[in-house]
């Protein structure tokens, strides 16, 4: 069976299996339930796919945010170097 790609599908294939091993683990040790590995994909797919805009549009924010203290910095580097 081919693997299908959707627009939430932003984590590797082994993070994605190490996230589903600590949904089973958490449902076993917090709730003392049993669930299996589709299961635990759909409730990951659940989140994810209602999150992902928002995680892409946070990594997008803190990028803009590192790049305009890093200028805001070479503008201050470049006036001490500047001959006034």
């Amino acid at each position: 069976m081919p693997n299908i790609k959707r627009k939430w599908d932003v984590i590797s294939k082994e993070r994605r299996e190490s996230l589903i091993r600590e949904v089973i683990n958490y449902f076993k040790t917090e709730k003392d339930e049993e669930i299996g590995i589709i299961a635990a994909e759909d409730i990951l797919d659940f989140f994810l796919e209602r999150l992902h805009k928002d995680i892409y549009n946070k990594g997008i924010e803190d990028a803009k945010t590192t790049i305009k203290q890093t200028l805001e910095n070479l503008d201050i580097d470049l006036d001490l170097l500047s001959s006034k």
